[in-house]
């Protein structure tokens, strides 16, 4: 199996820098979106488009950050 159209980006989503991770394997896309400043995983998903895989793992990301509370500094 070879990794392809592998693609990498930085949104923001509610509030928050995210790395958004798509490729190819197989025949079916994978999408990981983490947080950026700790690396931390958030949501990972697979579709057959990698739009549907980006859209899946965006929307779980944001359900996940939006419930997170931003102390001042």
């Amino acid at each position: 199996m070879k990794v392809e159209e592998f693609r990498e980006r930085i949104l923001e989503v509610a509030g928050w820098e995210v790395r958004l991770t798509t490729y190819k394997l197989d025949g079916l896309y994978h999408c990981k979106a983490d947080n950026v400043s700790p690396g931390a995983a958030l949501a990972r998903a697979s579709a057959t488009t990698r739009g549907e895989a980006e859209a899946r793992a965006l929307d779980r990301a944001g359900e996940l950050l939006s419930g997170t509370r931003r102390l001042e500094v």
